[in-house]
């Protein structure tokens, strides 16, 4: 059964692992915009422990009541900066970010006008780095119950939209036996943090990503 998600700013590990166990899954697209999720916001591991990063978006109308194809990002404040700062402090001495921090940055950089633009681009990007075989694709309507109408006929998913959120613990990695350690740059002063973003685990890892996820 494919997975239903909503769009994620370099999501967590569990939103990678659950569209691995199924090769793929739907990005709902249709749902109105929500605040403090990983709509726009990320868990990463930095000096201090875990850390967040969060961008603005346009609030059209003064209203967050706007389906996220709609949304569109806030580029007024620095955050772009500030966030490839907060990275590099955090990953620059790790093991792979070298090899993958520019082509982030780059995306980064060139500031996508909507909040969809932006995650998808941020999603294949990690999709590809990590050599996972996921397919995603956007939802057309909203599904109230995972239930999704394509052109193949009417599709049920695992409804997965708010289980993965910043303010509730999920047990996703757990119930696929992926709930194991490895290497973080500052677990020896805080200890293995579990479910940070996925750059948290290719800035580590590197190739080895792949196999970290795949194993259930």
């Amino acid at each position: 059964m494919p997975v239903l998600l909503s769009t994620a700013y370099i999501p967590p590990i569990s939103y990678f692992a659950a569209l691995a166990k199924e090769m793929g899954g739907f990005i709902e697209v249709c749902e109105n915009y929500q605040k403090q999720s990983y709509r726009n916001r990320c868990r990463f591991y930095g000096a201090d422990g875990p850390q967040t990063l969060s961008f603005p978006v346009i609030h059209d109308n003064g209203t967050y009541r706007n389906p996220v194809s709609e949304v569109r990002i806030e580029y007024r404040r620095p955050w772009v900066s500030q966030h490839k700062r907060a990275i590099e402090s955090a990953y620059r001495s790790s093991a792979y970010y070298d090899y993958y921090h520019e082509e982030l940055f780059q995306i980064l950089d060139s500031k996508p006008e909507r909040l969809i633009e932006l995650n998808m681009a941020i999603l294949k990007f990690f999709i590809e780095k990590t050599g996972l075989d996921i397919r995603v694709n956007l939802t057309e309507d909203f599904s109230r119950e995972g239930l999704l109408t394509t052109a193949e006929g009417t599709i049920a998913c695992e409804d997965l939209r708010e289980v993965i959120h910043p303010k509730r613990e999920n047990t996703i990695l757990a119930d696929l036996g992926l709930e194991k350690p490895y290497f973080q740059v500052f677990s020896g002063k805080h200890g293995f943090i579990s479910d940070l973003s996925i750059m948290d685990l290719l800035f580590n890892e590197g190739p080895a990503a792949a196999d970290y996820i795949r194993k259930f």
